[in-house]
């Protein structure tokens, strides 16, 4: 497991000597593989993918027997660290954000004393975007993002881990509720679309605690990963021959997950993930980020079965800025914004039923630090893209930045909880209305972000 230097201990204090922490999967949070996987695993393990013959994906005719899926298609990036959601989206119209951000706050579009490059990008003449955010402006004056700010979880720990356990398990805090993820609710929840074992696929190299409980789910770093080595002097051809015979029939768990490994892997080939060209002039960033979904571009326009995607965004906690924020932050939100941008852009119409949520675990302190950054806070914001969003809109309650507004620690409060806007996306948009049982214990109230 790759190990990542943090320059916090994860709760928001500071270290002299930064520490090695080696993922999630430490945490005792991390998910054990399912059942299913483990039969997948096993699948996997014996059946081959034939790599013989390459095409590209306009010259064949994709998708698998029971595979094909033309519903809505879910994809969730995670920006893991505490993203700062006043400099994604600075609120302008606050003299708060001025007086306590002198350093690092986002000039005013207004302010012609700045230098062009760091003017923020105006949205509706009170909130804007930070310059590096323009790839995705046209999505919004298009009314394909729409925005929500001082949102977040019920959580108080300011801890990353903690935190993000806390939104990705769908409840109110760390101490209580279920131990699956919203995610895997809502997959055994909703009525199994296809017989795809790429139902929902997280890019990653451990499965996130979203999907923790779906049966049906897979974490792959590259689709790369989702294939079959064969043994020394095996024939690949008999051999793929050979264990669709054996897996042809059969009503048990490995029959039916060698059935649609196969098939599944089948389709890969054809589809080519390695070589796929976007489409529509979108040129993906050269990043992880990038890479991640232009393959989830792939599988969405070869038609494997795909329902839900997750990825995160720049590896976990390359967005805790607790130290000189403006020397990093303008190349991480810029990432971001050009994945999402050259992703719609490549997905054309096909964006018309995907929906796109941007989440983060918590926001930053409204006053900068010693250091020229910013330390854990509460309110964060979110972005959901996709052709049904009710977009050019910044949705929810603003709770102000005035001293007086602030919560008791200084922070922008969480006006806005986060399962008011997954609950809005798992009902209008994956049409699944078992939100009880997603969100246990929760009313929501819906802010339209999405058309009905």
């Amino acid at each position: 497991m790759e190990s990542i230097k943090l320059g916090c201990d994860g709760r928001g204090n500071p270290l002299s000597e930064p520490i090695t922490w080696s993922s999630r999967a430490n945490s005792s949070l991390a998910l054990n593989p399912s059942r299913r996987s483990f039969l997948l695993g096993t699948a996997l393990a014996t059946v081959s993918w034939l790599t013989a013959s390459k095409s590209s994906l306009s010259d064949v005719a994709v998708g698998t027997k029971g595979s094909e899926y033309s519903g809505d298609i879910l994809v969730t990036v995670f920006m893991r660290g505490g993203a700062d959601g006043l400099n994604l989206v600075p609120p302008f119209f606050e003299d708060g954000y001025f007086k306590h951000r002198p350093s690092i706050g986002v000039k005013a579009p207004s302010d012609k004393k700045a230098n062009i490059e760091s003017r923020g990008l105006d949205l509706d003449g009170k909130f804007g975007l930070h310059p590096a955010l323009s790839p995705i402006l046209p999505l919004f004056h298009e009314g394909k993002m729409g925005v929500i700010h001082a949102c977040g979880s019920l959580d108080q720990s300011r801890s990353h881990f903690e935190a993000m356990a806390t939104m990705e398990r769908g409840i109110p805090d760390q101490l209580t509720g279920a131990a699956s993820g919203w995610l895997g609710r809502h997959l055994t929840s909703a009525e199994r679309k296809s017989a795809s074992p790429l139902r929902a696929v997280a890019f990653s190299n451990i499965m996130p605690d979203a999907l923790r409980g779906a049966t049906d789910a897979a974490a792959l770093n590259s689709l790369s990963d989702f294939k079959l080595i064969v043994p020394t002097g095996q024939n690949e051809s008999d051999l793929h021959s050979a264990l669709a015979d054996i897996y042809s029939d059969g009503g048990d768990a490995i029959a039916i997950a060698g059935r649609e490994t196969i098939a599944v892997l089948d389709t890969l080939n054809r589809i080519d993930p390695t070589h796929y060209k976007a489409t529509n002039n979108a040129v993906y960033p050269k990043s992880a980020f990038g890479e991640g979904l232009r393959q989830v571009a792939c599988l969405i326009k070869g038609k494997v079965g795909l329902e839900v995607a997750c990825l995160d965004h720049r590896g976990p906690y390359l967005w805790d800025t607790h130290v000189a924020q403006d020397s990093v932050f303008g190349a991480q939100a810029g990432d971001l914004a050009s994945g999402l941008a050259a992703f719609a852009q490549d997905l054309g119409t096909e964006l018309n039923r995907v929906t796109i949520v941007v989440m983060t675990e918590f926001g930053r302190r409204v006053q900068e630090n010693a250091g020229i950054g910013t330390d854990h806070g509460r309110g964060g914001a979110m972005f959901v893209i996709g052709g049904s969003v009710n977009g050019g809109k910044v949705h929810g309650k603003w709770p102000g930045l005035a001293d007086h507004q602030l919560d008791e620690t200084g922070d922008l409060r969480v006006a806005n909880d986060y399962r008011d806007i997954l609950a809005e996306v798992v009902e209008k948009r994956l049409h699944n209305n078992a939100t009880a049982t997603i969100f246990p214990d929760f009313q929501t109230h819906p802010l339209g972000v999405l058309r009905s």
